[in-house]
């Protein structure tokens, strides 16, 4: 099975029963058994299940597509550099928001293509909202057991009394801060909004922001699900320079990017 159209209700109802074992966990143990990785970024036993869940059920799925995961990233850069279609995964976007049982964490499923995400499934199982995305089909966020209803992004920003930017909460440093002030300067008023994990990424998507800078460190898994989303809502996800984000490198480190509404805001104008 690989036509997008088909795959896609598929990882949809994988990443909810993988959001539905996270949240028993979340809702029912007093200890998560968090540990830490070699980069002290916590693990707990919710990821390591959340992720057991998703690894089978991508395998049962699709047999042919290989699967690269943050829990399971062990595969040498020889051998997934011949990829040319893979599902690149994290279990839980977010674990520190889990283990503060704030809600703002996700479950993050994206098939890449040519180094280009082209499906991608955003699951917040606190808040039950799920967003998806796959070429030719659209984006779309359903909440709860709604309807889906189709994203887009906010395309003109006339009319706005401040442009809504994305100011994260726990990464705000001091190149943000200057490049907010920059923006604020040469535009207008701005508001700041703020989420965890790739929800930053599905405000731009949903309109309910047009800009999301990020000056700090993100891997390959955080931000490729969001990213098919936000470009089928009509938006883009760009290194510093405007060129799209690319997937399988051999340093899975993403560079400082920018989520956009592709309306034409310089923000370009705001770098230093």
């Amino acid at each position: 099975m690989s036509d997008l159209k088909d795959l896609l209700p598929r990882v949809v109802e994988i990443a909810k029963q993988a959001g539905d074992a996270i949240m028993a966990i979340y809702n029912n143990d007093e200890d998560f058994e968090t540990t830490y990785k070699d980069d002290r970024s916590p693990l707990t036993k919710a990821d390591l299940l959340s992720n057991e869940i998703i690894v089978k059920g991508l395998q049962e799925l699709a047999p042919e597509i290989p699967i690269l995961s943050e829990e399971s990233k062990q595969t040498p850069y020889p051998e997934r550099s011949g990829w040319s279609r893979f599902w690149l995964v994290d279990p839980i976007d977010g674990t520190k928001e889990f283990i503060k049982r704030n809600g703002e964490f996700t479950v993050n499923i994206a098939l890449v293509d040519s180094g280009q995400p082209v499906l991608g499934v955003v699951h917040a199982p606190a808040r039950t909202t799920t967003y998806w995305g796959a070429e030719g089909e659209g984006a779309f966020q359903q909440n709860g057991g709604g309807v889906a209803e189709p994203m887009q992004v906010t395309q003109t920003h006339a009319g706005l009394e401040a442009i809504a930017v994305v100011a994260s909460r726990s990464h705000a440093g001091p190149e943000t801060v200057a490049f907010l002030d920059r923006l604020e300067a040469a535009n207008g008023a701005i508001a700041k909004v703020s989420a965890g994990s790739s929800l930053k990424l599905c405000l731009v998507a949903s309109g309910e922001a047009q800009l999301y800078p990020r000056f700090g460190p993100t891997m390959e898994w955080d931000t490729a699900a969001a990213h098919a989303v936000v470009v089928q809502a009509g938006g883009a996800v760009t290194n510093m320079e405007g060129v799209a984000l690319r997937y399988n490198k051999e340093n899975l480190l993403n560079p400082f990017f920018v989520v956009s509404d592709g309306s034409g805001l310089d923000w370009k104008a705001c770098l230093e």
